[in-house]
């Protein structure tokens, strides 16, 4: 039983330095004025389980049988649900709706947004003023 403990342990640890704030606000992307943040939903399990014993199942008499067993298993997920936009105008939010393909379409156009509002200020602070 001290297996299961202490891989119980190691797998809560392991746990705990993936679920930090990056993990569900994801690293800023600059482009020109404008910041792009992901936001994320992350979801996760696991499981540890163990076992012993010493029951003869052999049905002979005298023999003593041995047993142990420890396990532990887990799986997880990381999905994008929505982006914080920061530029000059302010700050919004981008949902992020659908499967990862039009998620994926959702963020590609969400950054080419950015990417034309951004170029779209910079004409516009070059134009000279007229006198």
């Amino acid at each position: 039983m001290e297996d299961m403990e202490s891989l119980l342990k190691l797998s809560l640890s392991e746990i705990e330095h993936i679920l930090n704030t990056k993990t569900v606000v994801g690293e800023p992307t600059v482009i020109g004025d404008t910041t792009i943040i992901p936001l994320l939903s992350v979801g996760f399990g696991f499981g540890v389980g163990g076992g012993s014993g010493n029951a003869d199942l052999s049905g002979n008499k005298g023999s003593a049988s041995e047993g142990s067993g420890v396990g532990v298993g887990g799986g997880g997920g990381v999905k994008p649900i929505a982006m914080l936009i920061v530029d000059p105008a302010g700050v919004r939010v981008e949902a992020v709706k659908g499967t990862a393909a039009s998620a994926m379409d959702s963020i590609a156009s969400a950054v080419a947004r950015a990417v034309e509002a951004n170029a779209a200020r910079s004409k516009a602070k070059a134009k000279p003023e007229p006198a």
